[in-house]
């Protein structure tokens, strides 16, 4: 267990707090591109600052404080210029750094008064990578955006799912280094969604955990695998600093603030050799729901969305001064120890765990890739539907979250050349209730 002080040191992140001080050094993913394809302002609150992202209309981004420096106006009901945003109460045109170019008043009556020069947004850094966009928030020098390995892989449908959860980010990343709730969460649990009592999956014999550069790895046996599977010999990735890494996908945990949590995940499937190649214009984004409509109860058909049920039901930030850790935590405890130990770091003005700084070693990130090869090389479509069992890699069915919209899946089945198996939640209830 966690003592109370320790356990807000580890959950706060709004400005000033130590926490926040560190995940400020790394790079978060805060929206998709493909999201500004119809509309120029988003409203986002990233580790309690509410702020307003833009795309102008030269194409560029911009993160700046969400009220205009003039009197307070909410900038996410601007419009935007060739170089700027502009406040649509007075007019005051502010750029990507936060500098005020326009005053139309001011300016006219009064221009060697200079008062733009004298006012600024807070404004942050915003790149986009992968179809995803980042923002710095913390000092200088800026780092460099991961250029993760997957982010270099050729012939493949990628989307990013989007969805706001009601609670601390701490308690949805410490799932990243938790093997054992594969089995109940996930696997048991879909036998009892499904109506069935037995057999269970196969228990976990043993698990590891090891600590590399980018984060730290955990390995598995279960009662059906031995220490020839990949999923020992090469294991899965919680990434530092708030991410899960699978080999075909990436989940953020985004502290919004205190209590609420972004997820944002990229997803990648490998299109069959037969379609190569395969070049996709654009990463569809869409936001994926938390509640069955029909029920009101939370969705619980898909493996993200069970995730979310077990984070939540944490309560809004987890009380770890009553948890009793067992021997399947052991990850917790090294995650948490490398946190507190990057706090100290930074206090003596070190770099934290896993800041990129050369461009050299950027150019492609490797990481820990079960069926890496797959991803990589690719199948054939005879070779995917004939194989034993359904792989992720070139997958007919999205497991992950619920809600996909009718137009990704029908590009996701352009792009493979095959219809998918699986229906959405919703349809799925219709027709049971129908049957």
């Amino acid at each position: 267990m966690l003592s109370e002080d320790s356990n807000k040191l580890l959950t706060q992140v709004g400005p000033g707090t130590p926490m926040g001080e560190l995940m400020r050094r790394y790079w978060q993913p805060i929206a998709a591109v493909s999201e500004f394809d119809d509309k120029p302002t988003k409203p986002v609150r990233v580790m309690g600052e509410d702020l307003v992202l833009y795309k102008d209309l030269s194409g560029n981004f911009g993160l700046v404080d969400r009220q205009c420096a003039h009197r307070r106006a909410d900038l996410s009901y601007g419009f935007v210029e060739e170089c700027g945003l502009r406040c649509n109460y007075h007019g005051w045109l502010f750029d990507h750094n936060g500098n005020c170019t326009q005053q139309p008043y001011e300016d006219t009556v009064a221009p060697e008064a200079n008062l733009k020069g004298q006012v600024r947004l807070k404004a942050y850094p915003v790149e986009a990578k992968a179809g995803i966009l980042w923002a710095y928030m913390g000092p200088q020098p800026v780092p460099l955006v991961p250029n993760w390995e997957p982010f270099t892989w050729d012939n493949g449908f990628v989307q990013v799912v989007t969805t706001t959860i009601p609670c601390n980010w701490f308690q949805c990343q410490e799932n990243s280094i938790d093997p054992v709730h594969f089995e109940w969460m996930h696997s048991n649990w879909k036998v009892r969604l499904e109506g069935g009592k037995e057999p269970y999956a196969p228990t976990h014999l043993k698990v590891d955990f090891e600590e590399i550069d980018y984060g730290f790895v955990y390995k598995r046996i279960l009662e059906n695998t031995d220490e020839t599977n990949p999923l020992w010999t090469i294991g899965r990735v919680c990434l530092w600093p708030n991410c899960l890494f699978t080999g075909g996908h990436f989940e953020w945990r985004v502290p919004v603030d205190d209590e609420n949590t972004l997820s944002i995940s990229w997803f990648y499937n490998r299109v069959p050799k037969d379609r190569e190649p395969y070049k996709q214009n654009s990463i569809p984004h869409w936001e994926g729901p938390l509640e069955d409509p029909e029920t009101g109860r939370w969705i619980d058909t898909h493996v993200m969305n069970q995730d979310f049920i077990a984070w939540v039901g944490q309560g809004t930030t987890a009380d770890r001064t009553k948890e009793h850790l067992g021997m399947s935590d052991k990850g917790i405890a090294m995650i948490r120890k490398r946190f507190l130990d990057d706090l100290k770091r930074i206090e003596k003005g070190e770099d934290p765990k896993c800041i990129i700084r050369d461009e050299e070693q950027n150019k492609c990130l490797e990481l820990p890739i079960v069926d890496k090869e797959a991803f990589v090389e690719g199948m054939t479509l005879e070779e995917i539907e004939n194989a034993k069992v359904e792989s992720r890699v070139s997958a007919n069915r999205f497991v992950f979250q619920a809600g996909q919209p009718e137009h990704v899946r029908r590009a996701y089945e352009e792009a493979m050349g095959r219809k998918m198996a699986d229906v959405d939640f919703v349809d799925k209830r219709k027709l049971n209730a129908a049957e």
